[in-house]
């Protein structure tokens, strides 16, 4: 096995031809924002708050005879649990995690 040095007019072209860096600034300008988790969470937190309210007002279309979709309502109700239900898992395991950084020893 024969170990060479590095030829610098290779190292160039491999410069050359590598992606270009996913900047902020163009993260930022395709909608996405780059706050962090507590964007992230609270993104979530107004989508289950949406789908809880949407499927409320399904409910109350359902309750007062104004629809008769009880397909899509009991969908619409499940989608609201399932996304509340996910929201409380993280929750729990960020506290959990907090709990633990606050247990550790200095």
């Amino acid at each position: 096995m024969d170990i060479k040095g590095l030829n610098p007019d290779s190292l160039s072209v491999l410069l050359k031809n590598r992606p270009a860096p996913i900047l902020p600034s163009a993260i930022e300008s395709e909608g996405v924002t780059t706050s962090g988790f507590g964007n992230l969470l609270q993104q979530a937190i107004e989508k289950v708050n949406d789908l809880q309210q949407q499927s409320s007002g399904m409910m109350h279309k359902i309750e007062t005879g104004e629809s008769d979709d009880l397909m899509g309502t009991m969908i619409a109700m499940q989608k609201s649990s399932i996304s509340f239900q996910a929201l409380m898992q993280v929750r729990n395991k960020a506290v959990t995690a907090y709990e633990d950084i606050m247990r550790m020893q200095i």
